[in-house]
């Protein structure tokens, strides 16, 4: 997913309701499990590394920045 992407997900999801949010998080933890199955005794190490193309070209600063002007409302 581009960067672009990611942030209209991210708008998008930030519209929902406290309780729409709480089922998108279940319904993508469940897409996750189901792409990456983990094996009983696996560490969590094994999903390091995992999405960092997301963060390609994404200026840490900005995004922070970003992040905490959001909180403002």
């Amino acid at each position: 997913m581009s960067t672009t992407g990611y942030r209209e997900a991210l708008r998008q999801a930030q519209r929902l309701t406290a309780a729409e949010q709480l089922e998108l998080l279940q319904e993508l933890a469940a897409l996750v499990r189901r792409q990456v199955p983990m094996q009983p005794g696996q560490s969590i190490m094994r999903l390091q590394g995992l999405g960092k193309g997301i963060w390609h070209r994404v200026d840490a600063q900005e995004y922070i920045d970003q992040e905490r002007s959001s909180w403002d409302g």
